[in-house]
């Protein structure tokens, strides 16, 4: 192997009996039985127990080294006793009983925390301390299949006739939905570059250029908060697009890769495709989210215009969504769902129970006419023994509260099956949204092809305009957003018009990719499943960082080099900077 070892500390086995070999790795455990000790050494491919022979210098020398240190084992494989075999480790029949051991790298300082044990570690130490972090082994083998997925996601979109493409790091401010990073220019001072939001205008420009299908595996920049299942700072996505394509013709080459990976890289039940496809309204109001989790069974239906006949005022003028369930619930459990749904700002929880008979038990049946309950009834397809939530607000909020109400009941229920992968395609996305300010912005993707084109642009509400926009969603989460683009100069410009930019500003901010289309754009679509959130789905991780190396914090810190950090002033001057900073 190398000059320093022979064999890995996972591969040795009973074929090796006999051998003399060298192993190197860190000594993970260090057992002293007096006068004899046994050592754990770890590398990233695995364990194997070493242990000394009745030299006293090597029996003394062993049992001082510092746990975690780097060592170089030389000695002989012998066959352990049968009824000391270790099943949980590969080389478990065999262990290497020690001629001589050195110590390559020695630990001098104290650990912050125990490596590579099941334990609660407050997660700016292990930051702090990746270096550490990353010797576990459930980190190395998250990384081992980062390696393997990039690898069998590149030889899929290979085989499909993609071209791997870079495109640059340094590039220019643009409206893409998220803050940028900015990067001072030293040769021309007062102006910046930005890192990438994502290579959205450049895999463009390709097509435009004549590349008819291109992919990368893409970092992306974007200054936004942290969540479970986002990172601050950069991540990975699969980048795509491909020229003269459709909508469908995006999601039948995506659909395989995205499955195909799912079914290589997990032993769980994968939904096999075409995946289902929710027009974007029908999600909201059937699942409460634009992100819906297909294993909770539980569906929102909207009894606005029931409860307008009814006399129960909180439900008056509102919208009105409601979740049956079956089975009985206890008190207890009415009251811990009323105490979440206080939690998340709901006023009340009412509910109804289906009797034997097919009447009603509950707070809010004595609000509904008799003669309205069988209506009820039927439209929510009530059975006895059902019980029947009901959420009621302005529309965006009973939307998410439903949404919200039906997740907690599927997980305090055990509704969800945690052993499959269930995808869907989310489509039809609204062109436009109003932002907090009451002014149209656009929704989605602001390269998107509006569906009716220019003519839909000039005649219709910009509210009720839809887009071939869409998403694909597994178990909740997103994994990706795509468009087919909009690749006519007059559509871009009355898209963007629309959302309050004129043409000026479209050619300012636009200019490589507004004046491309003037040459001829082929029409074409494209979509970028996020690497790190399938990798987190792969690895049944908590958060996204533990499928990165080197992450950041939750508030955009690299712990362990110290980044963001300070600068000198002559490193600012470079750069045409003066810092302002009042406290």
């Amino acid at each position: 192997m190398t000059s320093f070892r022979t064999h890995t500390c996972g591969e040795l086995s009973l074929n090796d009996v006999g051998k003399e070999v060298k192993i190197c790795g860190f000594v993970e455990t260090i057992r002293d039985l007096g006068g004899l000790v046994f050592l754990d050494i770890r590398d990233m491919y695995g364990i194997t127990q070493v242990v000394t022979s009745g030299k006293e210098d090597i029996v003394d020398f062993s049992s001082r080294i510092p746990i975690e240190s780097s060592v170089c084992v030389e000695g002989t494989v012998r066959k352990r006793d049968p009824e000391t075999y270790n099943p949980n480790i590969a080389t478990g029949e065999v262990e290497v009983v020690i001629k001589n051991v050195t110590v390559l790298g020695k630990r001098t300082k104290m650990l912050p925390f125990e490596v590579n044990k099941d334990q609660d570690v407050r997660e700016d130490l292990r930051l702090k301390y990746r270096f550490l972090d990353l010797r576990s082994t459930k980190l190395q083998q998250n990384l081992i299949l980062r390696a393997k997925v990039l690898q069998f996601l590149r030889s899929q979109m290979i085989e499909q006739g993609f071209l791997e493409v870079q495109t640059p790091v340094l590039t220019s401010s643009s409206p893409e939905g998220a803050r940028d990073y900015l990067v001072p220019s030293r040769l021309h001072p007062g102006k910046f570059y930005a890192l990438p939001q994502a290579p959205q205008q450049f895999k463009q420009l390709l097509m435009v250029s004549g590349i008819d299908k291109y992919f990368q595996i893409a970092p992306c920049f974007r200054d936004e908060d942290a969540r479970a299942d986002r990172a601050p700072g950069e991540f990975y996505q699969l980048d795509m697009e491909m020229a003269y394509a459709s909508q469908e013709d995006v999601f039948s080459v995506i659909e395989p890769v995205i499955y195909n990976t799912f079914t290589k890289f997990s032993d769980k039940k994968v939904a096999e495709y075409p995946f289902p496809r929710i027009p974007y309204k029908e999600s909201m109001v059937k699942y409460g989210t634009d992100k819906p989790d297909l294993r909770n069974p539980l569906i929102i239906i909207d009894l606005s215009d029931f409860f307008k006949k009814c006399t129960f005022k909180p439900f008056i003028d509102r919208t009105v969504r409601a979740i049956k369930v079956k089975g009985h619930m206890s008190k207890g459990f009415h009251e811990k769902m009323l105490s979440f749904a206080m939690s998340i700002g709901m006023g009340g929880l009412g509910y109804l129970e289906v009797q034997e008979d097919m009447s009603y038990k509950g707070p809010i049946d004595k609000f509904i006419p008799a003669e309205l309950k069988p209506e009820l009834l039927k439209l929510a397809d009530l059975e006895k023994g059902d019980t029947i939530f009901f959420i009621a607000d302005n529309e965006k909020r009973a939307t998410e509260l439903a949404g919200q109400i039906r997740t907690e009941l599927a997980n305090r229920l055990n509704l969800i099956d945690e052993s499959m992968f269930q995808f869907c395609w989310i489509v039809d996305f609204p062109m436009y949204e109003l932002d907090e300010h009451d002014n149209l912005t656009f929704c989605h993707n602001p390269f998107s092809m509006p569906q009716g084109g220019l003519e839909a642009l000039n005649a219709q509400n910009p509210l009720d305009i839809v887009a071939y926009q869409y998403d694909i969603v597994c178990n909740g989460i997103e994994l990706s957003s795509g468009a087919v683009r909009n690749h006519d100069p007059e559509i871009m410009i009355k898209a963007f018009e629309i959302a309050g930019y004129d043409k000026e500003e479209i050619e300012k901010r636009f200019s490589a990719l507004f004046n491309a289309f003037q040459f001829g754009a082929p029409p074409h679509a494209g979509i970028a499943p996020g690497v790190d959130r399938m990798l987190m789905l792969l690895t049944n991780s908590d958060t996204i960082r533990d499928v990165i190396a080197f992450p950041m914090n939750s508030k955009a810190e690299d712990l362990l080099m110290g980044a963001p950090g300070e600068v000198t002033r002559e490193q600012l001057r470079d750069v045409h900077i003066r810092l302002d900073i009042k406290d």
